[in-house]
Order: C-alpha cells, then sequence, then structure tokens
C-alpha cells in the first residue's frame, strides 16, 4: 500500500512538473498566430519560422555561437584548475576550485551585476566577447565538478608505472590521463553548453540589446505581441537539452557525473 502511495505521488509530481511544457508544446502547434491552448488547429510552420526568419535565425546563430565558445572556455579554465588539484591538493588549490565554483553557487543576479561593474569599468561593455566570457566564468564550475571527478578515477599506480619506464609528464597527460577523462570533459562541455544556451541575465547584463540570444530575443519579441514562435524555440532548446543529456546518460555514466560512487569505491 506504502508502495503504490509512492508511485502515485511520484506520477503526481511528474504531472505537474510536465504540465507546463504540455502546455507550451500545445501553443507552438496553433495554426493562426495565438497563444491559446488548446491549440486552434496544427500546424509546424511556426518550427519553420525559427530557421526562415531572418530575427530568429540571427538569435539562434548568436545563441548556439555564445555556447559553444563559452563551454570551450570554461573547459580550458577548468582543466588546468582540475589537473594541479589532482596532482597536488594544497590550500592554495582548495581556495582556486573554491573560486571556481562560486559564480555558480551564488545567484545569477548578483554574477551578472558584477559582471556589470566589471565590463562597465573595463569600458567593454556592450561587446559581443563580453558575453562568452561572463558566461564561461559563470559555467565553470560544471566542467570543474565533471573533471575533478574524471580525475579521481585514474589510478595513479598506473601513472607512476608509465614515469617509471620512462614516459614524461606529457607522454602521460597525453597517452594516459586525457584519454581517461575525455568522457568527463565532454560532460562537462556539454553541460554549460546547454545551461548558457539558456541564460538570460549575465548575456542581458553583460550585452543589454546589443547581441540577441535566444532568450533575448524572446524578451524583446513580447513587446510586440505574443507569438507562436516564442513557444516553438522553447520546445527546440528542450529538446537539445534532452538529446544532450540523453547522449550523456546513454553513452557515459551519468550516476557518476552527478557525484555518486560505486558501492566498491565507498
Amino acid at each position: 500500500m506504502k508502495g503504490l502511495a509512492n508511485r502515485l505521488l511520484f506520477i503526481a509530481v511528474g504531472l505537474f512538473m510536465a504540465a507546463p511544457l504540455v502546455v507550451i508544446a500545445g501553443v507552438s502547434l496553433n495554426e493562426k498566430r495565438t497563444l491559446t491552448f488548446p491549440p486552434q488547429g496544427l500546424s509546424l510552420r511556426w518550427y519553420g519560422e525559427i530557421f526562415t526568419d531572418a530575427g530568429w535565425r540571427a538569435a539562434l546563430t548568436a545563441s548556439v555561437t555564445v555556447a559553444a565558445l563559452a563551454a570551450a572556455l570554461s573547459v580550458l579554465i577548468a582543466l588546468p584548475i582540475a589537473y594541479a588539484l589532482w596532482r597536488r591538493t594544497t590550500r592554495f588549490g582548495r581556495l582556486i576550485q573554491l573560486l571556481g565554483v562560486s559564480p555558480f553557487v551564488l545567484p545569477p543576479v548578483i554574477t551578472a551585476l558584477g559582471a556589470l561593474s566589471f565590463w562597465i569599468t573595463a569600458g567593454f561593455y556592450g561587446q559581443h566577447f563580453t558575453v562568452v566570457i561572463s558566461h564561461a566564468i559563470f559555467f565553470t564550475s560544471l566542467p570543474l565538478v565533471t573533471l575533478t571527478l574524471g580525475f579521481a578515477t585514474i589510478d595513479k599506480e598506473m601513472v607512476e608505472a608509465s614515469r617509471s619506464m620512462g614516459a614524461n609528464e606529457r607522454t602521460v597527460l597525453s597517452t594516459i590521463v586525457l584519454p581517461m577523462i575525455a568522457p568527463y570533459l565532454i560532460s562537462g562541455f556539454a553541460f554549460a553548453f546547454v545551461l548558457s544556451l539558456n541564460e538570460y541575465i549575465v548575456a542581458y547584463m553583460t550585452v543589454g540589446f546589443t547581441l540577441e540570444t535566444i532568450p533575448i530575443k524572446i524578451f524583446n519579441a513580447l513587446r510586440y505581441g505574443y507569438t507562436p514562435v516564442m513557444a516553438s524555440v522553447t520546445v527546440f532548446f528542450v529538446l537539445i537539452a534532452v538529446a544532450v543529456f540523453g547522449g550523456i546518460a546513454r553513452f557515459g555514466d551519468l550516476p557518476r557525473l552527478l557525484g555518486a560512487w560505486k558501492s566498491n569505491e565507498r
């Protein structure tokens, strides 16, 4: 009886969480230019407008470009930190790790205001590269966590054995370390990419309306009336997130990436 009650509770919570997405998906299928639910007629033309309309296509291109560059930069920042902590744990290293995690732990509006103040003081407010750097710093904690977990899986005895056989640090890094942490590196990039793709506050605070990403474009479009394209873009981004995280779950060790340890490692 208790098990049935738990299942019903989980189903109820799942339906409650899925309800907004169901409504948005229904709205995106409206035949007419209206945000009504249930949809009045069925049409997929609003999904096509994401790619055919110049404004939405430019915003999509900007979002993907910013997200890809920011995710790559966040990995480049996190990799040497995680590698240094794996090689030797020091108080200074732990401090750097804490600084790497802190932007994501703080409320986004605080990080956004900090970035706004910095770029205005530096005289670069509104430049497109500022949102890339700001997103990279904001999301560095994601690849930092995954890479730290990846380095923890490496058997240091294997590394010592390779060194005793004459391998230098560069050889050890390229033939042992990087291949073993590659799934964690890719996962960290994917996490940062998806979250950067959907981030609004930091992007708006750093570039304003000089660069329209999809979240900023949706906000701007609200001033000119509601359109099903907004719902279509939302569903499209959700599908991207599902595809990315589904791929990680399918080809990677998702529980381990989320911080779980196998029973024989406890």
